[in-house]
């Protein structure tokens, strides 16, 4: 019989992974656009092929947000694709961070991606406006999408740049997560990161590049009161504070993810 049971049955066999339950409950609510599974429900054949092609990415490393063209974040769901990288629990420490300060007018996230983390912010100060920049046309154009999705394509300018060129004015808060992976690290990942844009992980040299033009650059671009919010790797803190203190910067702060690793770096220009 083609029941939702007999099928979910055979696809977690067959992913055949420690998380296959969950992922497959996930797919199956996708496909059937639903929250609560009917056991007994028989599927369609289309409805089989296309469980069936979903759970055949899966197995070859394809990232479930990809196939499901969604990931939560915060308190919202965004639009993902291939295009944009996934945004991860991780990154979430960087909007604590900055729910913590002052309410800012003006934000920039510099190399926006799916605009998980500028929108989140937005979403919690609907006050401020913001800008966005990043060099992939295909990631602004996901960023955009989910700005109307959630309702803050008004306060939200989407830029085609790399970092700061073409930027204008100055903002309270500027916030990035760079690519910071080392080619060398890079080479070493899982294969579920190989479908993710290589240009949102890795510099293709030592992973501290974008720090390097962050820290030469982003003083002129704050408010006298201003604040630097950087997602970095776990390893990378003294790394990065170096470069910020070569630039005269010392009023830094490292702070941990949930996991107690280094996740956030918060810099006040001097």
């Amino acid at each position: 019989m083609s029941t939702v049971r007999t099928h979910f049955n055979d696809a977690v066999e067959y992913l055949a992974s420690e998380d296959a339950k969950r992922e497959i409950t996930l797919l199956f609510r996708s496909l059937l656009n639903c929250t609560l599974l009917d056991w007994s429900a028989e599927l369609t054949d289309n409805q089989i092929k296309s469980l069936n092609q979903m759970v055949a990415k899966r197995r070859q490393g394809v990232p479930l947000s990809h196939i499901l063209g969604k990931r939560a974040f915060w308190k919202s769901e965004f639009v993902v694709t291939s295009d944009v990288l996934d945004p991860r629990p991780d990154t979430e420490t960087l909007v604590e961070t900055a729910l913590a300060l002052s309410e800012p007018k003006k934000i920039l996230e510099l190399g926006v991606g799916s605009g998980a983390l500028i929108q989140s912010l937005l979403l919690e100060w609907p006050s401020a406006s913001g800008v966005g920049t990043d060099i992939s046309k295909e990631a602004l154009a996901v960023a955009k999408q989910n700005a109307i999705n959630l309702g803050v394509s008004n306060r939200l300018e989407l830029i085609e740049t790399d970092w700061f060129k073409g930027v204008r004015g100055r903002f309270d808060l500027i916030v990035s997560n760079p690519p910071y992976i080392s080619m060398d690290e890079y080479k070493k990942l899982d294969k579920e990161l190989s479908f993710e844009p290589k240009i949102a992980l890795t510099d293709d040299a030592d992973g501290l590049s974008a720090y390097r033009t962050i820290a030469a650059n982003f003083k002129n671009y704050l408010t006298p009161n201003g604040v630097l919010l950087l997602e970095i790797g776990h390893n990378q803190a003294s790394l990065v504070k170096e470069i910020f203190s070569d630039q005269g910067h010392d009023d830094m702060k490292i702070l941990k993810d949930i996991n107690g690793k280094d996740r956030v770096v918060k810099v006040k220009p001097n």
